[in-house]
């Protein structure tokens, strides 16, 4: 089965290619993805940018010299990051919007000296597996 995902509210989908595996997949904890995506960390997924079928127009975001974040310009979700200068052929999908999240494990986490203070110690708070009453 070919893994899939897409934004929250279907405007914009992507398909992987059967078999297709990611270059990577890390976590990342730098200024920038957490600016652009609101959250404190960005699950990164790295494919060849021919494994890859786009279906929608997403939006793109100059975010710096070389590189571009696409979103969904209806919903906003986060959806890739190019860099030809750093990843050239190559494609980041934000893991969290494949279909199947789980489907690649987390293999590292970058740019953690960007990393917010509370994040690396996660395991110490209450845990709910639904919001509190």
């Amino acid at each position: 089965m070919a893994e899939a995902g897409g934004c929250h509210c279907g405007s914009v989908s992507y398909e992987l290619r059967e078999g297709a595996a990611p270059v990577h997949h890390a976590l990342c904890h730098c200024a920038d993805c957490r600016k652009f995506s609101g959250a404190p960390a960005v699950a990164w997924t790295l494919f060849a940018k021919e494994d890859v079928t786009v279906r929608g127009e997403p939006a793109r975001y100059r975010s710096s010299e070389h590189a571009e974040r696409y979103f969904c310009a209806t919903c906003g979700s986060s959806l890739f990051y190019t860099n030809d200068q750093i990843f050239p052929g190559q494609i980041d999908i934000q893991s969290a919007t494949l279909d199947r999240p789980d489907a690649f494990p987390l293999q590292a986490q970058i740019q953690t000296a960007d990393r917010i203070g509370w994040m690396e110690n996660l395991d110490g708070l209450p845990q709910f597996e639904r919001y509190p009453s």
